[in-house]
């Protein structure tokens, strides 16, 4: 009984590792997550079972169900995939769901995939660290500003980049605390919303103006001096492809 953990990456299917494209070819059953792009799960072989168990608002697939529903699987399926988008384990609960697998004597094999941490900012041409500018970079959630102690003047550091993933409900949030916490209100800000993706756009501005700054879900909030940087051409799936 074996349950591959896969990263699905940011969203082009492109940037799927070759293990990760394989196991969706090979898969009797995958169990996917909400943000994992359609392209990708195109790739899934057509006999394959497909089950979506995304986490959006008021139809909730709890963490204790889609544990219960893997070790289910791999008791009937030779080949059972759970996809998950960007990298399992960065706030993605990759963690959780090998310690449940494990606990169910079922092997869990992993295969990463590329955090939307790193490549969001990346292919909008902004480095998380640059010498001169910063020397370091620090990935949180949004989920975390509910309330839950986080420490806003560990985060307001000039020469750390911060990358904030499902930030964008609490942004207006997020920019005011760390402003309180010391950061300048003129750091430069990226907004990258659909990195990877043919709707991949680049939203910039200030700290104090985030909170009124229109931008949408999915995206990757990159706050620090690195984000004044265009490095590339803003990412091109169909230049990439050869189209």
């Amino acid at each position: 009984m074996t349950v591959h953990l896969v990263g699905a990456g940011p969203g082009d299917p492109e940037l799927l590792t070759l293990r990760a494209a394989r196991l969706l070819k090979e898969a009797h059953v995958v169990v996917h997550d909400r943000l994992v792009s359609p392209e990708i799960l195109q790739l899934i072989g057509p006999r394959a079972r497909v089950i979506d168990v995304g986490k959006t608002p008021g139809l909730a697939h709890s963490q204790e169900r889609i544990n219960e529903l893997l070790v289910d699987l791999a008791r009937e399926h030779d080949v059972v995939v759970r996809l998950k988008g960007g990298d399992p384990f960065v706030f993605g609960r990759g963690g959780e769901e090998c310690e449940a697998l494990r606990a169910a004597g079922v092997a869990v094999r992993v295969v990463p995939g590329i955090t939307s941490a790193l490549a969001g900012p990346l292919l909008a041409g902004v480095p998380v660290t640059h010498r001169g500018l910063s020397h370091g970079v620090t990935i949180v959630t949004g989920t975390t500003m509910r309330g839950v102690g986080i420490d806003f003047r560990a985060l307001a550091n000039a020469d750390i980049t911060l990358v904030v993933l499902m930030g964008v409900k609490r942004r207006a949030t997020l920019a005011s605390e760390l402003q309180e916490a010391g950061l300048s209100p003129e750091t430069a800000v990226a907004v990258i919303e659909r990195a990877s993706t043919p709707r991949q756009r680049t939203v910039r501005c200030r700290l104090d103006e985030l909170g009124d700054t229109e931008v949408s879900s999915p995206a990757v909030i990159m706050i620090g001096a690195v984000a004044s940087l265009a490095l590339n051409d803003e990412f091109d799936v169909a230049m990439l492809r050869g189209a």
